[in-house]
């Protein structure tokens, strides 16, 4: 991967290192985006980290599932959540981002802080990819 870096008058080192950080992950989704292990080392941490606990195992609040590419496709109580290869209609992309209903589902994860900028754009590159998930 080639980074290239400006020099910007008034940008600190920290917030260099930071915007070159987060440019990387980006750039990484994008290159890997189609193939399962991207699901592996990069999504489900996500989903873990945020979407497990009422979506995932034995816990389908809402009837979704996200532990399955059938489960993500089958959707819940208000539909599919993804549709692969297009994000933009994805509700899941929607909920993250928290540009979804206000009401049910309401923005996710509920009552808490918006998923970071870094990990709505691995989420997004791997639906705009395909969805793909180990089997």
């Amino acid at each position: 991967m080639n980074l290239r870096f400006a020099v910007i008058p008034g940008l600190g080192a920290a917030a260099l290192v930071s915007f070159a950080l987060m440019n990387a992950t980006t750039v990484g989704a994008h290159e890997n985006a189609s193939k399962p292990e991207f699901y592996t080392t990069k999504v489900k941490p996500i989903f873990d980290a945020n979407c497990a606990r009422c979506h995932g195992g034995t816990n389908h609040r809402g009837g979704l599932n996200i532990d399955t590419r059938a489960g993500l496709l089958k959707g819940g109580h208000d539909g599919p959540v993804v549709v692969p290869g297009d994000p933009t209609n994805s509700l899941l992309i929607k909920l993250i981002r928290h540009e979804g209903p206000t009401d049910d589902p309401g923005p996710m994860p509920p009552n808490k802080p918006q998923i970071s900028d870094t990990d709505i754009a691995v989420v997004t590159q791997w639906v705009k990819a395909g969805a793909v998930m180990p089997q």
